[in-house]
């Protein structure tokens, strides 16, 4: 009945409402790209081929628009100051083929091993360190280190601002309010910022209408995609609980049909395509899946005709131009919120999984994951180097898997 009645919608309410899934996912989708130095055009544009992508793995089944990771946003910093634009992007194109991987095991073999291999204590403190680990360098881009033409004085009344919408949007807002709290964060603080004239135009007068946008090709080396593979477990793991989460919405279990494997290829394929052209990696949205809350747009048809946009107006140069101008601080204050925020989410996975941290296995677990990726601890050099991230998920599997169970009931 609800099939029938998807196909006689309109074609203008299908566009209407296609256009309002992106613009609830417009302010985090260009973020990523703005704070790791990308392309943000290169962004829309993958983030529209990846959404396409997912929907054509899972035969246009679930309501979902994929767009730029926060969970690779420190990563992706750190591996672009220390690799470079194309061996960053062969890192994450080698993450997405961890998707891949993990999606053809789980097909094979279910989900039990991958909950054996990555129970919370160790899920939790990963996704913890990827908040925290840059969290410095959320503070140095609200406090104006990184601007040149923007003293302390403006750049702490700009990013707190920014900070205070956000946060004001994201608690008390209410409706469609509620699912753009980044955006509004980002319009105040640059309209602020344009009122206190440092905002610097030259890029949008320069910059064409219409133009290809500037595409990175990936190039492959063994040091950058160790850093990246690891930062895919999180991800992968979280991406379960997004299936589950719009299922919930749509009441139907997309974890059998079409199934967890299929959702999981997508996703995966999503981030190696957006690495082949130079864009950030794709996930699932939850401020869109909060939006279909909303509107009870369940038909997926809508996110396809969100994502057709999406490439449309990466093709406009002065929109990704005029994305650029955005003052370092404003990007600064909500860069604040969204590394907490990211440390929470693993925070509440390790409460919610309800073991007991002072058990001297968890405790050596959680506290070496933590320590070896927020400290910056290094083994090995060169093209082997390991850290960060990537050491403490590797850390946290080892220690997982050599130290015996019995001693958690002790």
């Amino acid at each position: 009945m609800r099939e029938a009645a998807s196909q006689a919608e309109s074609w203008p309410k299908v566009i209407l409402t296609g256009a309002q899934m992106l613009f609830v996912a417009f302010g985090a989708l260009v973020l990523v790209p703005l704070l790791t130095g990308l392309d943000p055009s290169v962004a829309l544009f993958t983030a529209g081929v990846g959404t396409l992508v997912f929907h054509a793995v899972t035969k246009q089944s679930v309501p979902v628009f994929l767009a730029s990771s926060f969970a690779f946003i420190a990563p992706i910093q750190g591996s672009v100051a220390s690799f470079g634009v194309p061996a960053t992007m062969g890192g994450l194109m080698a993450a997405g083929l961890v998707y891949v991987a993990i999606s053809q095991a789980v097909r094979l073999k279910g989900t039990a091993w991958l909950h054996r291999l990555l129970p919370a204590v160790v899920v939790g403190p990963v996704i913890m360190v990827i908040g925290l680990a840059l969290a410095p360098v959320a503070v140095s881009m609200a406090t104006g280190e990184t601007s040149d033409n923007i003293g302390y004085g403006a750049a702490i009344f700009l990013s707190m601002t920014s900070l205070l919408v956000t946060l004001v949007l994201a608690v008390f807002g209410r409706g469609l309010l509620r699912l753009v709290p980044i955006m509004g964060g980002i319009v105040t603080g640059y309209v602020l910022a344009l009122l206190m004239g440092v905002v610097d135009f030259t890029p949008v007068r320069e910059a064409a209408w219409l133009s290809i946008p500037s595409f990175t090709a990936p190039s492959f080396h063994w040091a950058a995609i160790l850093f990246m593979i690891p930062v895919a477990i999180a991800p992968a793991v979280e991406h379960i609980g997004d299936m589950v989460a719009i299922g919930s919405v749509t009441r139907k279990n997309y974890l059998e049909k079409p199934g967890l494997h299929r959702t999981l290829l997508g996703d995966g394929l999503a981030t190696s395509v957006a690495a082949l052209f130079g864009g950030p990696p794709n996930t699932t949205y939850s401020e869109v899946t909060g939006a279909v809350t909303l509107t009870r747009a369940f038909n997926p048809k809508y996110m396809v005709v969100a994502a057709m946009i999406a490439i449309v107006l990466a093709f406009v140069s002065k929109l990704g131009a005029l994305l650029q101008t955005i003052p370092g601080p404003v990007m600064g204050g909500i860069m604040t919120l969204l590394f907490g925020s990211i440390a929470v989410v693993g925070m509440n996975t390790l409460v919610r999984a309800g073991q007991s941290l002072t058990a001297a296995r968890n405790l050596v677990v959680v506290s070496l994951i933590l320590v070896f990726g927020i400290g910056g601890m290094q083994f090995g050099g060169g093209q082997f180097t390991l850290q960060g991230v990537s050491l403490a998920a590797l850390v946290g599997i080892t220690l997982n898997w050599l130290l015996p169970r019995e001693q958690e009931g002790e």
